[in-house]
């Protein structure tokens, strides 16, 4: 059974439209991102569906009871701000502890709900620090047990981990991927990057200037996109539609598709003859690919081979998987 659900939501500031007709629903215990460029209406959708902004038109329901006009304190919600929105007066354990005081919940119950929460954590060793003596990646989980400890329904995140270097964002996706599973909490989670969406989501829905160009599984949005947006923006897939090359390659050119191409789903075949020479364009190694940019019949193309594989200008290349999408190529 659906437990969030959002039917036709629209948001207008003036005459901006932010949020465009949006209807989706999440089941109980998900982990579902909202995923998308800066400006995407990302972020008011999840603040619509917290209630700190009202909709111009649309509706909220959580678990059947229809939210949409209820203040934030009055919903069964926890937000986690991306400025992670702490007390710098205050210690960790008076941080976590301060949502419940508010809501005058007894002493007791006080203190074993903020000691589970910092225990789930992993901060209960330094409950008694304040705030700004500690790092960015322990804000993130403190601000975390702030809104866990409130146990709300659903948990609201709002690019939690924007503010984390490279090697603290992938340790802190998965701490906070394998403490939902654990606690089973259903979560919303506001991102731009593509990594951290396909990674921690069982649902994801990928939106564009105000509209969900697609929502399914993080493998289904990857292989198979809607349309030219939904490919480029999620793994930065060429898009052919040139019928000499489609022929060459295998693939029968359609004058109303276009074909996606991983630049990971390519391969080089020995002794095949191609009908035109590659020219290499660039080349850097990343880690686990070299990613090369070429042009061939005049169509600029991202490859991505392991860094032993060297592309040369008489390269057999060849893709190993497509997807076609209805869409013009005019329309990116």
């Amino acid at each position: 059974m659906s437990f969030v659900v959002v039917e036709a939501l629209q948001k207008r500031f003036g005459d901006h439209l932010a949020v465009d007709d949006c209807s989706f629903s999440v089941f109980q215990g998900q982990f579902f991102s909202l995923l998308g460029p800066s400006g995407c209406g990302k972020t008011t959708l999840l603040r619509m569906i917290g209630g700190f902004e009202q909709p111009t038109s649309g509706r909220i329901l959580l678990d059947g009871r229809d939210v949409t006009r209820l203040p934030p304190q009055k919903r069964p919600t926890a937000m986690v701000f991306q400025s992670y929105a702490l007390f710098p007066s205050m210690t960790v354990r008076e941080n976590v502890a301060f949502g419940l005081r508010v809501k005058k919940f007894s002493r007791s119950e006080v203190r074993t709900r903020t000691h589970e929460a910092l225990r789930k954590v992993g901060l209960s060793s330094i409950a008694e620090k304040p705030v700004p003596t500690l790092s960015g990646g322990q804000q993130q989980r403190v601000a975390l047990a702030r809104a866990m400890v409130m146990e709300p329904e659903v948990l609201l995140f709002d690019e939690p981990l924007s503010n984390l270097d490279a090697s603290l964002r992938e340790q802190a996706r998965f701490e906070i991927r394998q403490l939902q599973k654990s606690v089973g909490t259903t979560s919303l989670y506001v991102t731009h990057d593509q990594n951290e969406a396909l990674a921690l989501s069982d649902q994801l829905v990928v939106l564009n200037k105000g509209r969900i160009q697609q929502m399914g599984t993080p493998e289904s949005v990857y292989f198979r996109p809607k349309n030219s947006f939904v490919a480029t923006f999620i793994g930065n897939s060429n898009l052919v539609q040139d019928p000499t090359l489609l022929t060459q390659w295998g693939i029968t050119p359609n004058p109303n598709f276009i074909i996606s191409i991983k630049p990971e789903n390519w391969v080089i075949k020995e002794n095949h003859t191609i009908s035109f020479p590659i020219k290499i364009v660039s080349c850097y190694f990343s880690g686990t690919f070299s990613e090369w940019r070429v042009e061939i019949n005049g169509i600029s193309l991202r490859i991505a081979l392991p860094p032993d594989v060297v592309l040369t200008a008489s390269s057999a290349l060849f893709p190993t998987r497509w997807h076609p999408i209805q869409h013009p190529l005019s329309q990116l």
